[in-house]
């Protein structure tokens, strides 16, 4: 659907957002990085383009676990600059594809506490997929009030 929008509208800005999550699920890091730098450029948002060429960077110098942990460091300077309100489940979305269950709980736990709008995703994003069987994955699902 995002693809057949992007093919009839080429400057629509939210279709690379849409398909991060797609891409994610099935690993596929470099077309989730490529999604991220489109967004970017097509929405002119410099929070993202750092971010993207972060993940960019980190990807060529020793795969997605280093992407990951280069996005961190740039969505943790944006957050600090109080540029980037998203970055808390971000970072958690980060921390869990790399298997840091306890900072992914941390993060999310401030995201949910902050009113982050991506929250909604905790459900079916699959950066939480390593989440789901820990008990304070059903605590954060039943606090949000999502259905267990």
């Amino acid at each position: 659907m995002y693809k057949k929008a992007e093919a009839d509208n080429p400057t629509f800005a939210a279709g690379p957002w849409f398909m991060l999550v797609p891409y994610l699920g099935e690993h596929k890091y470099q077309q989730v990085i490529q999604e991220y730098q489109a967004y970017a450029q097509r929405s002119g948002d410099k929070n993202m383009a750092e971010f993207a060429a972060a993940l960019d960077s980190g990807f060529r110098a020793g795969g997605w676990p280093s992407a990951a942990h280069k996005g961190i460091e740039v969505l943790l300077a944006q957050r600090k600059a109080k540029t980037n309100y998203l970055a808390p489940y971000q970072i958690a979305a980060l921390y869990a594809d790399t298997g840091d269950k306890d900072h992914a709980f941390e993060w999310l736990n401030t995201a949910y506490q902050e009113r982050c709008i991506l929250v909604v995703g905790l459900r079916t994003d699959p950066a939480l997929d390593s989440l789901r069987s820990d008990p304070r994955y059903a605590e954060l699902v039943r606090k949000i009030g999502f259905p267990q």
